[in-house]
């Protein structure tokens, strides 16, 4: 095990306050000859695999999470940013920086099934489970709806920029969306395909991340400049609170079980702020990381947190395992 990992483990092990952490580092997962950024990460519950998208790479990496082992190393991609499988495990969508496309793969056996041409700069992407729909943000600004099957573009909505990280009501029709160079944030009735209202975004900016606490109508916002994770009131739209968090976020996880909030910042620090109740937050932990290290993702049915940690000198690309902690 490399000095760099031990520390880490070392630092790792405690909060702010000095208590066991909430994360824990469990185990590393080396990428070998994976270079430049890596982007968003995906989940496949049926098969225990992780899916990287290795933008700087041109390729998305399948781990097998039992044997902790890259499956294969998938090439062909043009950027590859967003992820996305669908909730029967059958399709993998892949969305793509340059031209745009967005490639669907049989997520069993990891062969193309179709691309769909987007304008540049295909980006986050969702899956809608009940319309059987992936949503992606791309371009100037617009989101996408894409079924799953044939891969028809079923919808379009227009944005007053390009759009970041959203997320999908479950209860309702709503997608709430980034969008920072318009410094807002987005409502979308995904089933009119209209924006239904746009909340300003005023005490920080570079609003990336986002994630959703449907039960308590609050929406969580990282943003980069400054340091802040913002909360809104999904009923009013209003601004509730703000935490520091660490910077050059680009992603954060909002964990239901346990109430808390994982962010994961590129300026090599994972934090983790506990929901006090719905308008009050505290960072409970401040975990060293590695530089750049600004994707995620949490996966609640494993109680994992999984970390991009790309190439930086003689840090290798990996992917790190946090166990969370009750």
């Amino acid at each position: 095990m490399r000095v760099s990992i031990l520390l880490a483990l070392l630092l790792a092990s405690m909060t702010l306050a000095g208590q066991p952490t909430p994360l824990a580092l469990a185990q590393t997962i080396e990428l070998p000859n994976v270079e430049g950024r890596i982007d968003h990460l995906a989940f496949d519950a049926m098969r225990q695999r992780l899916f990287v998208a290795a933008l700087g790479n041109n390729t998305v990496e399948a781990i097998d999470l039992g044997t902790s082992g890259r499956v294969r190393s998938l090439s062909g991609f043009d950027e590859p940013q967003g992820l996305a499988l669908s909730s029967d495990g059958s399709r993998l969508a892949v969305a793509n920086a340059q031209g745009g496309a967005v490639d669907i793969l049989n997520a069993e056996n990891l062969t193309r099934a179709m691309s769909i041409s987007l304008s540049d700069d295909a980006d986050n992407v969702r899956y809608e489970a009940a319309a059987k729909r992936f949503w992606v943000g791309y371009g100037t600004g617009a989101l996408a709806a894409i079924d799953g099957a044939d891969g028809r573009r079923a919808g379009e909505v227009r944005l007053a920029g390009h759009p970041e990280s959203f997320q999908l009501e479950r209860s309702g029709p709503r997608i709430f969306v980034n969008v920072p160079t318009a410094h807002h944030i987005v409502v979308v009735d995904r089933v009119a395909l209209k924006v239904t209202a746009t909340w300003p975004v005023v005490t920080a900016s570079s609003n990336f991340p986002m994630a959703l606490d449907e039960a308590n109508h609050r929406l969580f916002i990282g943003c980069r400049s400054p340091a802040a994770m913002l909360v809104y009131d999904t009923s009013s739209g209003k601004q509730i609170a703000s935490v520091v968090i660490a910077g050059d976020t680009d992603d954060l996880f909002y964990d239901v079980a346990r109430k808390r909030v994982y962010v994961s910042a590129g300026e090599g620090f994972l934090d983790v702020l506990q929901q006090q109740d719905a308008d009050h937050y505290t960072r409970v932990a401040h975990i060293p990381t590695a530089g750049g290290a600004r994707t995620s993702l949490f996966v609640p049915e494993t109680s994992r947190l999984y970390l991009a940690v790309p190439h930086r000198g003689s840090q290798k690309a990996e992917i790190r395992v946090y166990a969370v902690r009750d």
